[in-house]
């Protein structure tokens, strides 16, 4: 019986990453197009979610920071989600809903873009970041799934919306996890063109 489990896993993230790409492939387009325009002018972006959100914000961030597939300079990407003691202190001095608003308050510059991932879209801290993004003139790019609940209602025609088609949290996180790597190749392709062995 595991062993049956085991496979439906495998074949439900297969699936809904095949159903995905042409339902996807276009925001995530835009999303490069706008982290990218933001990079080249000196801007950086900033990254927040919880949990396994949080976990793939820092993956996002070292891939950029450090590198993807390629040699390159190092690109100006923070993860919200590292600084235990800003967490802790907003967390306890105010409320957990502020601890990524009021980071974005504290670095976020116009033209800056953020990286906004929940799973519901209805992750109130994420929500009040990207409240906050949007009142700075930063630029958002926001990771969701399901209906892309309160984040979607939130965006502005200049954002981004990239929603995975499912319900499943397991699975969405799947597909995010892809889209990051969709996004730093392309930026990596925007930055030096092709594949790097072309």
């Amino acid at each position: 019986m595991i062993n049956q489990r085991i496979l439906s896993h495998f074949h439900e993230s297969a699936e809904l990453k095949i159903q995905s790409a042409s339902a996807l492939a276009r925001p995530i387009e835009q999303a490069v197009e706008l982290m990218f325009g933001a990079l080249s002018n000196g801007n950086k972006i900033l990254a927040c979610g919880n949990g396994g959100s949080a976990a793939d914000c820092q993956h996002f961030s070292a891939q950029l920071v450090g590198r993807f597939e390629r040699e390159r300079l190092p690109l100006p990407v923070m993860a919200l989600t590292t600084d235990t003691s800003i967490l802790t202190a907003i967390g306890n001095d105010y409320s957990y809903q502020e601890i990524f608003s009021k980071q974005v308050q504290a670095y976020g510059q116009p033209g800056d873009v953020l990286l906004a991932l929940s799973t519901s879209g209805n992750s109130a801290n994420v929500n009040a970041a990207i409240e906050a993004a949007l009142e700075r003139d930063m630029r958002v790019v926001a990771l969701t799934g399901k209906s892309g609940g309160t984040t979607a209602k939130l965006l502005t025609d200049a954002d981004v919306h990239i929603c995975v088609p499912h319900d499943r949290t397991a699975r969405i996180q799947e597909v995010h996890l892809l889209t990051i790597h969709c996004l730093c190749d392309g930026i990596d392709v925007a930055l030096f063109g092709g594949d790097e062995n072309e």
